[in-house]
């Protein structure tokens, strides 16, 4: 969304009634779920089996997983650009088609190159599908309503790991199964979506074009400290993410259950972070960014230097998952107060920059890993975490209470 597009709503359809509303919701948060949860992070769950079905190294392994988060970015960008010239609809349906075509690719993937090329596709489609989301709720759900439907839409990338998991444990080694089924998720929902989310964009977006999408200036007084540490979140979320289950594998020597185990409760816990307003509300954005940074550095420690004992690994993959999405919380509420004007140009920049974290984090983790060892590269994603707790916003805080909602 923009400023323009915000100080235009009477060109909108109008506000969705409760049903409408509910299915929205229903569908951002799926659709979120099945692009994140499946095509871009359920990568990292099947790792161990790439790497023994297609001879990969840890190198290449992250290099793959790096080319998945640059799509990402490539996205995001043409994305907040078509979507106020096509509406939410249109874009967010182009999301759903394009997760479903990588997942496709993956399950058929003969070998590694097709495999990349499938991830890198599917990848894509998170950057694709955030923003029209974000201007479908702006133009169609009533202030009062608007950060509760952003909220429980972003929790879905916890809800999807949750959901890949299962899947991944009752397929076993049929791995090529398990993608067909990810494949047929996201076709469902890429129908759910066509069907609830608003579709045309208005005649002010139209009109507007690319000048209204970039803020002015593009980067105001406090932007240098949001896209440090939201460059270091990312880069040192990527261990985890890329090889959190091979780690628990290859040195913790857990079972298959186990290790998927804790890939399942990484993501139910995920949805913990749906809290992150209450919290920055009660506490501050700063301290809150401190203190969650922290815990996500101790989650990635715990699982490089207990990899063997399950209870600890699920433990520290509950907390890395609540801690992962209270921090994209966090840089979403950054953002906007950064940029008042035109807040979800805010936000798409810190999640950029989260991306462009995880694009250069998971090919370094995986040469530390290859060069040193496992242990040694989670030790140094975790440092990465506990360098990036230092930076903090620079604003008035906003007033604090138990009712704090975050502005939309």
């Amino acid at each position: 969304m923009s400023q323009h597009t915000m100080e235009t709503e009477s060109d909108d359809p109008g506000p969705l009634s409760k049903r409408g509303l509910f299915w929205l919701t229903g569908a951002g948060l799926s659709l979120i779920a099945v692009c994140y949860g499946v095509a871009r992070f359920a990568y990292g769950l099947f790792v161990p089996v790439f790497r023994t079905e297609f001879d990969l190294d840890a190198s290449t392994a992250g290099a793959i997983a790096s080319g998945a988060y640059a799509s990402y970015c490539v996205a995001i960008v043409i994305s907040t650009v078509l979507t106020p010239r096509f509406g939410g609809r249109a874009v967010a349906v182009a999301a759903g088609v394009i997760a479903t075509t990588g997942t496709l690719v993956i399950a058929l993937a003969p070998n590694s190159l097709i495999l990349a090329g499938g991830v890198l596709l599917a990848g894509s489609s998170t950057g694709v599908a955030s923003p029209p989301l974000a201007h479908a709720v702006a133009h169609a759900v009533v202030a009062a309503r608007r950060n509760r439907a952003q909220t429980i839409i972003n929790a879905g990338t916890g809800l999807g790991v949750a959901i890949a998991g299962p899947i991944a444990l009752l397929t076993h080694e049929q791995w090529r199964t398990a993608w067909v089924v990810f494949a047929i998720l996201c076709a469902l929902v890429t129908l759910w979506t066509a069907a609830s989310v608003p579709g045309s964009p208005t005649r002010a977006d139209v009109e507007g074009g690319l000048r209204h999408t970039l803020p002015n200036p593009l980067l105001p007084g406090g932007s240098a400290q949001m896209i440090v540490a939201a460059a270091a979140m990312g880069a040192s979320s990527a261990a985890v993410w890329t090889f959190g289950r091979d780690i628990l594998v290859s040195e913790g020597q857990l079972s298959e259950q186990a290790s998927t185990i804790a890939w399942i409760t990484l993501g139910a816990f995920g949805v913990a972070g749906a809290a992150t307003g209450d919290l920055a509300g009660r506490y501050g954005i700063a301290r809150s960014w401190t203190t969650i940074m922290l815990t996500l550095a101790a989650s990635t420690a715990l699982l490089a230097l207990f990899t063997g004992i399950t209870l600890v690994a699920w433990v520290a993959a509950a907390v890395f998952g609540a801690a992962y999405i209270a921090l994209t919380g966090l840089l979403l509420l950054w953002g906007t107060r950064i940029y008042t004007a035109t807040p979800a140009a805010g936000v798409g920049l810190a999640f950029l920059v989260v991306a462009l974290g995880q694009a250069g984090g998971a090919p370094a983790i995986g040469a530390i890993a290859e060069a040193f060892s496992a242990q040694i590269a989670f030790l140094s994603a975790a440092l990465i975490a506990v360098l990036g707790c230092l930076m903090r916003p620079r604003f008035a805080e906003e007033p604090r209470g138990r009712f704090f909602r975050p502005r939309a």
